[in-house]
Order: structure tokens, then C-alpha cells, then sequence
């Protein structure tokens, strides 16, 4: 098998040498904010929220909006997501235009009304078009194209190994696999043997990531070992918690975890994030957004009798409100 070749932001080769540790792209989380604050505590690539061709090629404000990136987050990739072919090429030359390191093709969201529209992990109903899709975006841009997937549609349908020679022959530069079919959602365990013997298959040669049920340093660097995957992508875990990127580089490059700082470091850090999302984002949906965080950050989660505290930082509605909470915690 010959190799495509394909434009490359930088030495890509050596940057997979490092074990690099991406941030997964995640809907209303990953904005520019939550993504330089990843950066900054080591997240090697960025991804941004994924965004619907359709609603690039209509010019729709918030999809456009959804692509702001900054020069601190590089490498960042930009993720998009649809079914019609013509709707993605045009999608990707305007993704273009605005030079990120990466486009990402979504064909792994799970969410029924992504997949109802044939789009995300439904298109792996549909393996000869999601190839035909990825080959003619491959071609229609000077950027790097990268594919992020699942193992297959469900239990009968582990399609991935087969699946993935398939998209390298396109020309993508990376291939992210999230190791549960769509029918699992976000249940049951990914499957890390099936990612490992994509990235084992010889006639693969393309990086390989990985993706799925990965939460701390120790798993972070078991996969490496285990699995000898190219790069590791974290997601769910890192929501409210941006400085695990940190804490999983110190972890692999010394073998052991490094010290727990005070809570108030970490809330300093999440105050310092809620901060700067509301200035992106205005009052009101920046602290909607920061919502999220506050309910999955592992901060909150040991502290006890902290449920009335907890109640009132989600009920704030006003920039003021919100510090005082968190000023006066304890």
C-alpha cells in the first residue's frame, strides 16, 4: 500500500513521540475559553465544539461564532459534522479560511437527533459514504484532515478495523477512535482492545488515538503501555477540572502522581475560568456555560455537607453573585 501524502502545520511525526494528550471536542464546553485554560495546564492538541456544515454554509451567527480561534491554543482543530457531501466540502474551504491546525470530520457523536439526520455515528450506517465524504474533503483542502469515529453502529456491527484502512486511504492525517458503538451512547466500557488492534494492524500507518473511559493519570498511562496507541484524548473527565492535563504529563514523564494542592488552589483556577467564559460569553450565557463545570467538577464531589453551597452557585444569576458564593464557600 502506497502512502498519500498530505500538508502537515509541523513536525508532526516527533509530536506523537511525546504521548500527546488531546482535549476531546464537546458540545457548549470546549469554547476558546475552556480550551486555552486546557492548554495552559498541558493538553497538547484542542478541539473545538463541533459545528454543523449545514449551519456554516447558511452562515448561522453561532456556528460562525464557534469558530473563533486563538493563536495560545495551537495545534487547534476545528470539528464539523453532517451527511450531505456537498454541505461538508463547502463547510470545510470556510473552515479553512480561518487556518486552524486541523479540520476534524465527526462521525462518532452519539446524540439521536445528530444521528436521526444520518450525521455523527449514524453515518456508520453507511461506511461507503462516510468514505466518500472524507476523500472528497481530503481533496478539497490544503489543511490536514483528521476523522474522529466509533467502533461501529452496534454489537454486531464492530466495523473499525476494516473501517479504518478505508478512511487511511483517503489521506487523513489522524484517525481518533472512541472505543464504544453508537447503540452504547456513553454505557458500558470502551473497548481498547479494538482500538489496539486498528493501531497494530501493519497495514496502518497513520497515528491513531484513542478515546473513551479515561479519567486519571494511571489510565491515562496504562492505555499507553497497554495499547500502544499514538495519543490519548480525554474528555468528560476534564470538564471542571482543566489542570488534569497536568497532573497526567507529570504522571507519565515521573511514574508517580504529583502533589494535591490546597481546594482553594483549584477554585481559584475555576474562578479565574468562570471569570474569563463570562467575559467571552456575556452575563448571561457565560454563566449558564459555567454551569456545566460546576456540576461535574471532582472538586465539589468529596466535600461534605457541601449541597447548599452547591445549590447556590447553580442558582446565581448575576457575575457578583456567583464570586460571592465561591468567596465564601467556607
Amino acid at each position: 500500500m502506497s502512502k498519500i501524502s498530505y500538508s502537515l502545520p509541523f513536525d508532526f511525526h516527533s509530536f506523537f513521540n511525546s504521548k500527546p494528550i488531546f482535549l476531546a471536542p464537546m458540545e457548549a464546553i470546549t469554547n476558546v475559553t475552556f480550551r486555552s485554560f486546557c492548554k495552559s495546564f498541558g493538553a497538547d492538541m484542542v478541539y473545538t465544539e463541533f459545528i454543523s456544515a449545514n449551519a456554516l454554509v447558511r452562515h448561522a451567527k453561532k456556528a460562525h461564532e464557534k469558530l473563533k480561534i486563538v493563536d495560545i491554543e495551537r495545534p487547534v482543530s476545528v470539528q464539523i459534522y453532517g451527511n450531505d457531501q456537498d454541505e461538508i466540502i463547502e463547510a470545510a474551504q470556510i473552515c479553512e479560511e480561518i487556518h486552524p491546525d486541523f479540520l476534524d470530520l465527526n462521525f462518532g457523536c452519539p446524540v439521536k437527533k445528530i444521528v436521526k439526520k444520518g450525521a455523527g455515528s449514524g453515518i456508520l450506517c453507511d461506511p461507503k459514504k462516510m468514505i466518500e465524504i472524507t476523500k472528497h474533503v481530503v481533496r478539497s483542502v490544503n489543511i490536514s484532515v483528521t476523522v474522529k469515529t466509533r467502533i461501529g453502529w452496534d454489537e454486531s456491527s464492530k466495523i473499525i478495523v476494516d473501517l479504518a484502512e478505508r478512511l487511511q486511504d483517503t489521506g487523513i492525517a489522524l484517525l481518533t477512535i472512541h472505543g464504544r458503538t453508537r447503540s452504547q451512547m456513553y454505557t458500558g466500557i470502551s473497548d481498547w482492545n479494538l482500538i489496539s488492534d486498528v493501531k497494530n494492524n501493519p497495514r496502518m500507518y497513520i497515528p491513531i488515538c484513542g478515546n473513551g473511559d479515561i479519567k486519571s493519570p494511571q489510565q491515562c498511562k496504562q492505555a499507553f503501555d497497554r495499547y500502544g496507541i499514538d495519543a490519548i484524548m480525554i474528555g468528560r473527565a476534564a470538564i471542571g477540572a482543566p489542570w488534569l492535563f497536568r497532573e497526567i504529563k507529570y504522571y507519565l514523564q515521573h511514574g508517580n502522581c504529583e502533589s494535591k494542592k490546597p481546594f482553594e488552589y483549584y477554585l481559584s483556577i475555576l474562578k479565574q475560568f468562570f471569570l474569563q467564559n463570562i467575559y467571552q460569553l456575556g452575563e448571561r450565557r457565560g454563566i449558564l456555560n459555567n454551569r456545566r463545570h460546576i456540576v461535574l467538577s471532582p472538586i465539589f464531589k468529596k466535600i461534605p455537607n457541601f449541597k447548599s453551597k452547591k445549590t447556590a452557585m447553580l442558582k446565581a444569576s448575576t457575575v457578583s453573585s456567583l464570586i460571592d458564593v465561591i468567596d465564601n464557600i467556607f
